[in-house]
């Protein structure tokens, strides 16, 4: 059972200024802000975008959290209307996979489920409607 549903914006370039706006209206501190330059050398991204944001986290109440990156240039420009995926905590990793496999049913698999160096259990994937999904389970914070 999906035990945490998070918005998760994508921008071209521009994640810190937004999320520096979104600071600012709802307050507090961010949970993680972690930069290109922190992957491992087989994920790294070219020395000019080192800097941009992979990963940020801003708590806005009730446990729910928005959270957003930069969009790698390998990738090309995001869209207006379609920047956002919606990020759900599993409570293990099968129930990821559950989840992964069901809302990938007549979709597309974009990155299949797997150890990420950051430790957590994550999958990405656009359901047959078009709808972004990441799926994640952390035993740290999830379990």
């Amino acid at each position: 059972m999906a035990s945490v549903l998070n918005p998760y914006l994508t921008f071209n370039d521009n994640c810190e200024e937004a999320f520096n706006f979104y600071k600012s209206v709802f307050g507090g501190e961010f949970a993680v802000v972690m930069r290109f330059d922190s992957t491992p050398d087989h994920y790294a991204p070219p020395e000019a975008e080192k800097n941009k944001l992979q990963h940020i986290a801003l708590p806005i109440g009730n446990g729910s959290m928005l959270m957003g990156s930069d969009t790698p240039a390998q990738y090309g420009k995001v869209v207006q209307g379609t920047n956002f995926s919606i990020s759900v905590g599993a409570d293990s990793e099968a129930d990821a996979d559950r989840l992964y496999q069901g809302l990938s049913a007549g979709g597309r698999a974009s990155m299949p489920m797997a150890k990420m160096f950051w430790g957590s259990y994550f999958g990405m994937l656009t359901d047959k409607f078009g709808i972004q999904w990441m799926i994640s389970y952390d035993a740290g914070r999830n379990g």
